[in-house]
């Protein structure tokens, strides 16, 4: 632009993370966009359900009940009128077996109530405790449903990305391009009522969608061939034959059921006039190749390093004091002297254990290793 400025879609564009080099990235988008049959991802949604209220029910310890979700197709103009100001903000992208956008959202007093629920605690701001206590929420909920996938067969080595919270306003978020898929899940605890949306990008969207429903895109059967006369093996035992096979009865062998040695030229798999024999076919029973694979996925991150963290305490300082910090500054923590310290991987909480000397470095000895749910209620 001449004057130097740029206009409200092309900030709204910058913070929803489109190139605005020509818009030529969203101009490409737009001429991959297929048609997404939202009727498989609204019937796996529904079969979800159950997995997300049960562990938002064994996370806070309360009972929530969830609904049969809403799926539908929309823009990110059309979201962003349904949204607060402000909002939670959860990527947990695909990344191993298909990639694209993979987005939850909820509202600020969704996101305190639940981890305020969790912490056992009133929570009046979310802080990175708070947005830590979501990403796990989400976590549970994306491995149950990747988890789901698996299980039909057709996604091997399915994985997100770590779920990451942001507490931002809702024209900062990275939110999938063009069309996409949105599903919205109605939760409500006693008398509130709140609402937690998964945006899906088109391609991931359209990917499910087919292998859920593989009829959709199915060529057209082949047309029957007219159905042709079968013979009765069990006729054949008595003597009698098809008069249209031309066989004399003498050339029969009565103790053996079937044909004579003659007729040794005709294979056993062919029946008298060139007509197939016709069998069901046996499918192999997929079932027990389910263990394996799982152990093959594992296996393909054995090597993959991780960080891993020992944390001794943590406390809460103004702006103020941090600045007046000086040499010989002393800082109380929030745990007591010989308190188990937390052991971190990727900065989620896993064990606790004791600081101990090895040599002249410092080291932890484990004493306790963390359920899914301790670690998320542990985080204070």
């Amino acid at each position: 632009m001449s004057d130097g400025a740029i206009s409200q879609d092309e900030i709204d564009a910058l913070l929803s993370g489109v190139d605005l080099g020509g818009m030529g990235s969203a101009a490409q988008s737009s001429s991959s966009m297929r048609k997404v049959d939202t009727k498989p991802l609204e019937e796996f949604s529904a079969g979800t359900v159950d997995k997300l209220q049960n562990s938002l029910n064994t996370m806070t310890g309360v009972e929530f009940s969830v609904a049969a979700p809403a799926v539908e197709v929309l823009t990110r103009d059309d979201l962003l009128k349904r949204l607060p100001e402000m909002v939670v903000g959860v990527t947990a992208d695909f990344t191993e077996g298909m990639t694209g956008d993979h987005l939850f959202l909820l509202s600020p007093e969704f996101a305190k109530k639940l981890a305020g629920l969790i912490n056992k605690e009133e929570i009046t701001e979310l802080d990175d405790m708070s947005l830590s206590v979501i990403s796990e929420i989400v976590s549970q909920y994306s491995g149950a449903e990747i988890t789901a996938l698996s299980q039909t067969g057709k996604f091997p080595g399915l994985a997100c990305a770590p779920a990451e919270a942001m507490h931002v306003a809702k024209a900062m978020v990275r939110y999938p391009q063009q069309e996409f898929v949105l599903v919205s899940f109605t939760v409500k605890h006693e008398s509130e009522e709140y609402v937690l949306w998964e945006a899906i990008s088109n391609s991931v969207a359209f990917t499910v969608s087919n292998a859920l429903n593989p009829t959709h895109d199915a060529p057209a059967a082949a047309p029957q061939q007219p159905a042709q006369p079968q013979m009765n093996m069990g006729m054949m035992g008595g003597g009698a034959m098809d008069a249209g096979a031309g066989m004399p009865m003498g050339d029969m062998n009565p103790m053996m059921g079937g044909m004579n040695p003659m007729m040794g030229g005709m294979s056993m798999g062919q029946m008298p006039g060139g007509m197939p024999n016709v069998q069901p076919l046996q499918y192999p029973n997929l079932q027990s190749g389910i263990s394996s694979m799982e152990q093959g996925n594992i296996s393909l991150i054995m090597d993959v390093f991780m960080e891993m963290t020992v944390e001794l305490g943590r406390t809460k300082k103004q702006i103020k004091e941090i600045l007046g910090m000086g040499e010989g500054t002393i800082i109380e923590l929030d745990k007591l002297a010989g308190e188990p310290v937390d052991i971190l991987v990727n900065h989620k909480p896993i064990a606790k254990g004791e600081v101990v000397v090895i040599d002249e470095n410092f080291g932890v000895r484990v004493t306790e290793i963390l359920s899914p749910i301790e670690r998320v209620s542990g985080i204070k």
